[in-house]
């Protein structure tokens, strides 16, 4: 529940009904009702629920979508259920050799969206936990929407599905872009800072003989490419600066401690 402000209100406009077939488990449509409400999905129709309506289980799984199962409508059949609807697409991981349009959730949302643009109403059939929707019941939608899953594992709990289909609605009715942004609060540094910093590093370096004779000027090479790679801020060298000035006190505060500590020569 990381992500859930209550303080921000969206309005979402007008979305895809997700209807639910026969569900066996109430907490598949809790979870199904939270994966809606992340894409701002909120009409679920439920045809002939196994264990009744309505269920705490629901309820309970829902991590606080209860808007959404509180409101949702139980029909008896899928005929019932899409009684107002013009543009239906059935859901499913297998081919059912029928003479139906199969489109991917991209291709699927565009024509969504396209259908509430010319004042029609859409809905998305979801099947069975066990056996997904029957040919009967696709028989009735407009077209077939299925996933490029892996084919040897192709099948989805509905709550996933509900969930790639409500990404692909919301990328395509309200865009890509992402609810907040990474900040540089830094500029970047000027290439003097860097330098001072890489003439630091390197003498300190020499002070512990770090480097071997012969490899110095390489080895100095890459440590320059490994900080450069990464666009260094100013911020990042007053950092990288004040760990190595950190260490390299201790390490001085040390040896000045040990030979404090160390005996006299006649004392030896």
């Amino acid at each position: 529940m990381s992500g859930t402000n209550r303080s921000i209100t969206f309005e979402s406009g007008q979305g895809p009904i997700v209807v639910l077939v026969e569900p066996q488990l109430g907490e598949n449509i809790g979870m199904a009702a939270r994966a809606m409400a992340n894409f701002g999905l909120t009409e679920m129709r439920l045809v002939a629920p196994r264990d009744g309506w309505p269920s705490e289980k629901a309820r309970a799984t829902s991590s606080g979508a209860l808007h959404i199962v509180d409101a949702a409508q139980v029909f008896d059949d899928v005929t019932a259920a899409l009684h107002d609807v013009t543009l239906a697409f059935a859901t499913t991981a297998r081919e059912r050799g029928q003479m139906k349009r199969v489109l991917s959730p991209q291709e699927s949302m565009r024509e969504a969206v396209a259908e509430f643009s010319a004042g029609g109403r859409v809905a998305i059939l979801f099947g069975r936990e066990r056996s997904g929707l029957d040919n009967d019941e696709i028989s009735l939608c407009d077209a077939i929407t299925t996933f490029p899953v892996n084919p040897a594992f192709a099948s989805l709990n509905i709550a996933q599905a509900v969930l790639l289909t409500g990404y692909e609605w919301f990328r395509t009715a309200h865009g890509e872009a992402l609810p907040f942004a990474g900040e540089i609060r830094s500029p970047r540094a000027p290439r003097a800072m860097a330098a001072s910093f890489f003439d630091y590093l390197e003498e300190e370096l020499d002070r512990v003989e770090f480097f071997p004779p012969d490899k110095r000027p390489s080895m100095m090479r890459n440590l320059r490419d490994v900080f450069l790679r990464r666009d260094l801020t100013e911020q990042d060298v007053r950092t990288l600066r004040g760990a190595m000035r950190a260490l390299i006190l201790r390490r001085r505060r040390d040896e000045a401690q040990g030979r404090d500590e160390a005996p006299a020569p006649d004392e030896a």
